[in-house]
């Protein structure tokens, strides 16, 4: 009798832990794979999951050709699309946080004449985020110190304009109009931002080549392009590559706020910030360019501080 319990008890068991295995394997997706039964020399017992290849077509980026009947274009935007597909947190980030920025970058590009594709480069420099660099690069554009400076980006201990959002998209769309003024061709002008123009010029003299797909660069700048037009795919189409999103999971643009002017100089922003009803936190989200806790406001400057409403 023992052995009989024993026996059932197992059986059971089988059954049970089958039972489960088959609803894990078969209930998330949204739909069947092309075969549940293995090939031969394939183990039964696979993980439960389906990886396909991100779909891959022509498209144009600032208006130039990007054709999939070029094998090492087409593998190139490969390797891009496959690296941001499937690393799932930093691409939904990046989905979620292009609605609170692009208005505002899309409208800088078009007042400026610059191809709207160019908010993508902004995308691949800081994945939309106030980022610093191990070089010291800062901002959504990514702007060193002095090229900031030269570009009348002001850099104290009080105030980094790289992280104002207006202010350094209006100097991205300068630096980038300097290179396209050079080079005639915008590939060839996001390229140079990437390695600087002497660097690119260099390679182009030596390689005898005029296109960008024609240049052996480093491989930073080989992908760099390529990883543009990966993000400006997925961000057009995210469908298309297996990101679902609904429109309130978006961030929302920051922009119910009123400015203040400021003419002198403040010594403690977070009891400016509570005398107007509001924060040092929410100041700091609405103002990141504000890096210090005070504000040292010279004769004759002044600043336009934004205010959220509540």
């Amino acid at each position: 009798m023992r052995n009989y319990w024993y026996g059932f008890a197992s059986a059971l068991a089988c059954l049970l832990i089958l039972t489960l295995f088959l609803s894990y394997t078969d209930g998330g997706a949204e739909e069947a794979p092309p075969s549940t039964s293995p090939r031969e020399g394939e183990s039964a017992r696979q993980l439960p999951q389906i990886v396909r290849a991100a779909p891959l077509q022509d498209m144009r980026l600032c208006g130039e050709l990007l054709s999939m009947d070029n094998f090492d274009l087409r593998e190139r935007l490969d390797r891009e699309l496959l690296r941001n597909v499937y690393w799932h947190s930093s691409t939904l980030l990046i989905l979620k946080q292009s609605r609170r920025y692009f208005p505002t970058i899309e409208r800088i590009l078009a007042e400026e004449g610059m191809p709207d594709d160019l908010k993508y480069l902004a995308v691949a420099e800081s994945a939309l985020r106030n980022a610093t660099s191990p070089a010291g690069a800062k901002g959504v554009w990514q702007f060193m110190p002095a090229t900031a400076r030269e570009y009348d980006l002001e850099v104290t201990s009080t105030v980094d304009e790289r992280y104002h959002l207006e202010k350094a998209t209006r100097a991205a769309c300068s630096y980038l109009r300097r290179y396209q003024d050079r080079f005639d061709d915008w590939l060839l002008t996001m390229a140079a931002y990437n390695m600087g123009p002497s660097g690119l010029s260099g390679q182009m003299e030596r390689q005898g080549g005029e296109s960008f797909f024609d240049l052996n660069l480093s491989d930073e700048t080989n992908a760099y392009i390529f990883r543009i037009a990966a993000f400006k795919a997925i961000i057009e189409n995210p469908r298309e590559y297996g990101f679902y999103l609904n429109e309130e999971d978006y961030y929302a643009p920051l922009d119910n706020y009123y400015t203040e002017e400021v003419t002198a100089t403040i010594d403690n922003l977070g009891e400016w910030a509570n005398e107007r009803g509001v924060s040092y936190r929410m100041l700091k989200v609405y103002n990141p360019w504000l890096v210090n806790s005070t504000l040292a406001v010279g004769r004759e400057q002044m600043y336009e501080i934004k205010i959220p409403r509540n």
